[in-house]
């Protein structure tokens, strides 16, 4: 059996090794993590940490923040990333449509900057699905800024409800599924944990 074995491993690792000597293009990534399950934004501040841990730069753009303390920038701005947050709280929080779209056109005026920054190697651009889909930012504004940012600059754009044009643009997507999450049960958010 251990022959059986050895046979199927070297058949799936010469697949993998082809794989990987057939992509030989270098350039940013247009990165989505969307989906109704939790973990979107844990997961592309993995990648954040990730990349500052390999010396790279990084910034970041968060709307549908609140002012509440935030674990990730706590850590990561120590490291020069610089974090712009919308600041507003939740949609259904403020309920106005007005404060909440010039809340975004403000924060989406540094995304702008940092998606022109040259230095940048990575931006995050956190919640930003419901900007679009809410009417709060034009969609054609964001791909023209996604178009013509640096070549080697990665994007990662989070949020449910993705627009089926990011998605279509998007070099990788995931897609967060819930299948199960504690606050169904009643169990309370908790700092370190879930923000």
């Amino acid at each position: 059996m251990s022959d059986r074995h050895q046979q199927r491993q070297q058949k799936l690792k010469e697949q993998v090794d082809a794989r990987i000597a057939a992509a030989q293009e270098t350039r940013g990534l247009l990165m989505v993590f969307t989906g109704n399950g939790k973990g979107k934004t844990t997961a592309a501040f993995g990648t954040v940490t990730r990349a500052i841990g390999h010396g790279l730069r990084a910034g970041v753009i968060q709307f549908i923040k609140g002012e509440w303390p935030n674990g990730e920038r706590n850590l990561l701005e120590p490291h020069g990333v610089e974090f712009q947050v919308m600041a507003t709280g939740f949609t259904w929080e403020t309920q106005n449509r007005d404060t909440d779209t010039a809340a975004c056109q403000a924060v989406w005026q540094h995304g702008k900057k940092m998606l022109a920054d040259e230095t940048l190697d990575l931006v995050l651009l956190d919640e930003l699905t419901y900007m679009v889909s809410y009417g709060y930012l034009d969609l054609a504004e964001l791909m023209a800024a996604l178009d013509a940012r640096p070549a080697h600059q990665t994007v990662i754009i989070t949020g449910r409800g993705c627009h089926r044009d990011l998605l279509e643009k998007a070099d990788t997507v995931s897609e967060l599924r819930p299948v199960k999450h504690a606050f169904d049960a009643g169990i309370m958010a908790q700092k370190g944990i879930d923000w």
